[in-house]
């Protein structure tokens, strides 16, 4: 069946067939450029910026232990497309993260973190995500994790209606909140005296008085 085109995304006509593969070096920069696609409109809706959050951050991560990522392909004969992306991460990594790694060990949970999880605009709705997850699924059992975390923008409501399908509940959550207030200017306005001032003296160049004359001692006369 034909695939809607999107920019930088060819007709594929015709039975399509996924393929997932771990990531290569010569594919980083081209999955950054479809990170920047997928995420693009949700980042103008969010408060807290979503992916990708730097570059050079998404640089690091390919060189990190514990970590795995993976492409998702539709075969072209241009080349092959790239329509899903997933990074998943086996224990809390990255200098900012400020997951709390006692929440799981206190309930005996042994999750798989799952940092990323995309799908080209062209091709949602059409199984890519499905089987997107299904792989990461098979990964947390192999590797003997009991659950599946990740984060999601409570405003991105395609994102939550695919996961709350797919039987993910809300385990914890940061709230963001704002209250409205009245603005003003931060200097205040002119404000009038309740007194005027004395006058004050003010000492010219030559050392008489500028202002209010000073008048010289007066001599006593002589005594006869």
């Amino acid at each position: 069946m034909p695939v809607p085109a999107t920019p930088a995304v060819p007709v594929v006509v015709g039975p399509i067939e996924v393929k997932v593969r771990r990531i290569h070096r010569r594919d980083l920069n081209r999955t950054w450029e479809f990170l920047k696609l997928v995420f693009r409109g949700v980042n103008k809706q969010t408060v807290e910026y979503q992916r990708p959050r730097s570059k050079a951050r998404f640089l690091e991560v390919y060189e990190e232990d514990g970590i795995e990522q993976l492409l998702f392909e539709v075969g072209h004969p241009d080349g092959d497309v790239v329509v899903g992306y997933a990074e998943c991460a086996y224990e809390i990594s990255g200098s900012d993260n400020w997951m709390n790694e006692r929440y799981f060990n206190n309930r005996e949970m042994r999750p798989l973190f799952v940092e990323e999880l995309a799908v080209h605009p062209g091709f949602q709705g059409q199984g890519v995500g499905r089987f997107v997850l299904e792989q990461i699924e098979h990964l947390a059992r192999l590797r003997g994790c009991t659950h599946l975390v990740l984060e999601v923008a409570e405003n991105n409501e395609n994102a939550l209606r695919f996961y709350r399908g797919r039987h993910f509940y809300k385990l914890d959550a940061a709230i963001f909140m704002a209250k409205k207030i009245d603005v003003a200017p931060d200097l205040l306005p002119p404000r009038q005296l309740s007194k005027r001032p004395k006058p004050v003296p003010v000492e010219g160049v030559d050392g008489a008085a500028s202002g209010t004359a000073k008048r010289a001692p007066r001599k006593k006369p002589a005594t006869p």
